[in-house]
């Protein structure tokens, strides 16, 4: 029997390919992330204490904290077999660097996507990999752009993490559903909406969970199948069609029609490969909040 939060995890990666390559404008790195399958990860999921990163050797930034199981299933070695695998994070940051290399004469990305427990390690990898400086090239000057699509993610770290994310550059869309329970944790109380309760409470924000990046928020549910709040495929082909979408102005609420979800890809595509470093850029976000709303009707 493997011990909790052993570090067994499922991905891959992927690289574009020449055509692929020529229609993007570069060549982008791909890693995505699976949810949570077995027991040890369900017990990572429901951890919800605050334990400082300490990622990067050289400054190790006590302050940038993260949720400890995350962070246990993204260092842990796979220690209970045999011939035990090295670390998700070992061998991930191994194979980015070998691509980089590979790709040093190219127009590089690097992108990264999960669902769930997932996009929790997705955003790990992306800060990990910001914070040590991989995405750095000729003397530190240029910089190759890191992103995120996380699907029905929970929050990862504390305001110090989101904080020096932003730092860096790694730009996080999180695609959610407002009925999704995994979206709401941890940090169901503690958190960016009641900060200065929780300040107050729990020694500060930097002891409280905020979510990372913009926030594209679906709403969909199925008294038939309460489940499908949290499914996957549900997320991405409301996605691809979405029925409607809501923005906030400052004079009350507007709703569009959309029929198609092409558009939003689009612009998000653009968001994120940008070499822009303001959010602003975002052409759908409500203004005041990192938020973009498409909405679906319920079920019953």
């Amino acid at each position: 029997n493997s011990p909790p939060c052993c570090g067994r995890w499922i991905g891959y990666v992927a690289v574009s390919s020449d055509e692929t390559s020529k229609s993007l404008g570069r060549r982008d790195i791909v890693i995505t992330f699976r949810g949570t399958v077995t027991n040890s990860e369900w017990i990572a999921n429901l951890m919800s204490s605050l334990t400082p990163a300490r990622l990067d050797p050289h400054n190790q930034r006590p302050d940038v904290k993260v949720e400890s199981g995350f962070l246990t299933l993204y260092t842990s070695e796979e220690t209970s077999i045999k011939f035990g695998l090295e670390s998700c994070r070992e061998q991930l940051l191994s194979e980015v660097s070998r691509l980089l290399n590979k790709y040093k004469n190219e127009e590089v990305s690097i992108t990264m996507a999960g669902h769930s427990m997932g996009s929790a390690l997705a955003v790990l990898l992306a800060y990990d990999i910001a914070e040590l400086g991989l995405n750095r090239r000729v003397n530190n000057k240029e910089v190759v752009p890191v992103s995120v699509f996380s699907f029905g993610g929970p929050r990862v770290g504390n305001s110090g993490f989101k904080q020096r994310c932003e730092e860096l550059g790694v730009k996080v869309l999180r695609i959610v559903n407002v009925n999704d329970p995994i979206t709401k944790m941890p940090g169901v109380l503690f958190n960016e909406n009641f900060r200065v309760f929780g300040g107050l409470l729990n020694g500060g924000g930097n002891n409280s969970y905020e979510h990372v990046g913009v926030e594209l928020v679906l709403d969909f549910f199925n008294m038939q199948n309460p489940s499908c709040v949290h499914d996957l495929e549900t997320y991405i082909s409301l996605l691809r069609s979405p029925k409607e979408e809501e923005q906030e102005e400052e004079n009350g609420r507007i709703i569009r029609k959309n029929n198609s979800g092409g558009d939003f890809i689009n612009r998000a595509m653009e968001f994120f490969c940008s070499n822009a470093q303001s959010l602003n850029m975002f052409p759908r976000r409500n203004q005041g909040s990192n938020r973009v709303r498409y909405l679906s009707q319920s079920q019953n």
